[in-house]
């Protein structure tokens, strides 16, 4: 089961480090939070990724180009056959990283509708955004999802605040879905997707289409999302205070998403 992780938003409300660099790429520890995202994952057993790639998409591309400079200690031998020699092995070799350029100013439901191709022969995929962490029971999500034959299952956590409110009935079924209200109730929608692709019944191809907005209410009004709630550890890195949280979190060996 292949992974799309949202990659390409601007990250407005940290403007002071993504004007520089794409929200995916801010680091936490000495690896950008996207690689933390992708450890979750690769711990549960899914480690074929696709990333819709946008604003400074390129950092993200040079990146995982250059892994083994990025992640190994090198001796380069300047003879007129130059030679490298990596003397340390990472534990992502079995990794496949798909990068694909969604458009620099897509918005997120035209970024889904392109990376349809990759996924053909795919009746499921896991879906999610670049800027979030959690200690996310991956597998039981999937098994939420296949029990109910909803389209969608999307992991519903407990907000740190300003995200959108889910409204849930008994049987987890998402009956409402209202992207950042002003109350902070309830359920919030946490990413960490599990979607048939009958999503794609729900998409076109128009940039100004928002996935959390048109497509995911019309499934939630038709009895098509469902939820798999999850209480414990899931913190996004949207403002700067977010940022030096994960990092301190990180430094001091407190980090509940490093499940690997």
């Amino acid at each position: 089961m292949k992974v799309v992780i949202l990659c390409g938003g601007k990250g407005t409300r940290l403007r002071e480090e993504t004007e520089f660099r794409p929200k995916p790429m801010l680091p936490i520890g000495e690896r950008p939070i996207l690689w933390h995202i992708m450890k979750t994952y690769a711990h549960c057993g899914f480690k074929q990724f696709i990333l819709c790639l946008g604003y400074k998409g390129d950092m993200i591309k040079e990146y995982f180009r250059n892994y083994l400079w990025n992640t190994c200690d090198a001796t380069l031998y300047l003879a007129q056959e130059p030679e490298v020699k990596f003397h340390t092995r990472h534990n992502e070799e079995d990794w496949q990283v798909t990068l694909a350029d969604t458009g620099a100013e897509s918005l997120t439901g035209e970024r889904v509708f392109r990376i349809r191709k990759f996924l053909e022969g795919d009746d499921t995929f896991l879906l999610t955004y670049g800027d979030g962490v959690g200690n996310i029971d991956v597998p039981a999500s999937i098994e939420c999802h296949r029990r109910s034959g909803k389209i969608c299952t999307l992991t519903a956590v407990h907000p740190p605040g300003r995200f959108g409110e889910l409204s849930l009935r008994d049987d987890s079924t998402v009956h409402g879905f209202n992207e950042k209200p002003q109350t902070e109730i309830g359920y919030i929608n946490g990413g960490y997707m599990v979607c048939s692709t009958r999503l794609f019944d729900y998409l076109e191809p128009n940039p100004e289409v928002m996935l959390e907005q048109e497509p995911l209410r019309r499934m939630a009004g038709e009895g098509q999302m469902g939820a798999y709630k999850h209480d414990g550890f899931w913190q996004p890195m949207d403002t700067f205070q977010e940022f030096t949280l994960l990092n301190s979190l990180w430094n001091e060996g407190r980090a509940p998403w490093k499940v690997w």
